[in-house]
C-alpha cells in the first residue's frame, strides 16, 4: 500500500478492489447468500476527489445495494486531516454506505473527534483483544472500548479473535461481531 500511495498507483489499486469486492458480492447476492463485503481505504484514497464517484459508480455497476459495503477507515487516516476527512465520510454517509474504524485504539483520535464521526461501527485492534485475557490493561481497554462505542449507538467489531476464551470473554462484555482465525481463516469466495 505505500508503495502504490507514493507511485500514484493507489487509485487504480482502489478502484479494482472495490469492483472485485462487489462483482463478488453480487455473486453472493445472486446465490441468495445475503452477505456484504468490506473494503479498506487507504488514507490517500481520501484526498482523491473521485473517490465519491468511484463508489458510486461500483455500486451501480455491480447492482449492489449500499448497506451491504462496508467502507473501512483506519483511525491514523481520519486524523491526518480531520476536516476533509469528514466531508469524505459525509459524502460516503450520503451514498448510504456503511462505514467502519479499523484498528481503533492504535491512532491519536479524541474522544471528540469519535462522537462526531458519522460512522457505524469500531473496530478493536487485535493487539488490545489478543492480549485481554492476560492483560488487565487490555481487558480494560476493550472493555470500556465496547462499552463507549454501544453508549454512542456504534457497533463494536474485535479483531483478532484466535481462540474461544477470547471469544467467550467478547461475548460476556457484549461485543456485536467478531473476526480472527478462531472464527475462520482467510477461504476462496465458494466455501
Amino acid at each position: 500500500i505505500p508503495l502504490a500511495e507514493r507511485t500514484g498507483l493507489i487509485s487504480p489499486l482502489t478502484s479494482w478492489v472495490l469492483n472485485e469486492a462487489l462483482a463478488q458480492c453480487r455473486s453472493w447476492r445472486d446465490e441468495s447468500l445475503p452477505l456484504g463485503v468490506a473494503v479498506n481505504l487507504s488514507g490517500r484514497s481520501l484526498q482523491d476527489p473521485s473517490l465519491l464517484d468511484l463508489v458510486g459508480e461500483a455500486l451501480h455497476r455491480w447492482r449492489v445495494d449500499p448497506s451491504c459495503l462496508t467502507i473501512e477507515l483506519t483511525e491514523s487516516s481520519i486524523m491526518s486531516d480531520p476536516d476533509h476527512v469528514m466531508t469524505v465520510l459525509d459524502g460516503l454517509r450520503a451514498l448510504k454506505v456503511q462505514l467502519s474504524i479499523d484498528d481503533f485504539g492504535t491512532g491519536y483520535s479524541s474522544l471528540s473527534h469519535l462522537r462526531l464521526l458519522p460512522v457505524d461501527e469500531i473496530k478493536i485492534d487485535k493487539s488490545f483483544v489478543m492480549e485481554m485475557l492476560v492483560n488487565p490493561s487490555d481487558d480494560a481497554i476493550v472493555r470500556s472500548t465496547i462499552q463507549l462505542c454501544h453508549n454512542l449507538d456504534r457497533k463494536v467489531v474485535a479483531e483478532g479473535v484466535e481462540n474461544a476464551a477470547i471469544y467467550a470473554r467478547l461475548q460476556d462484555l457484549g461485543c456485536d461481531l467478531a473476526q480472527g482465525f478462531h472464527i475462520a481463516r482467510p477461504m476462496p469466495p465458494t466455501d
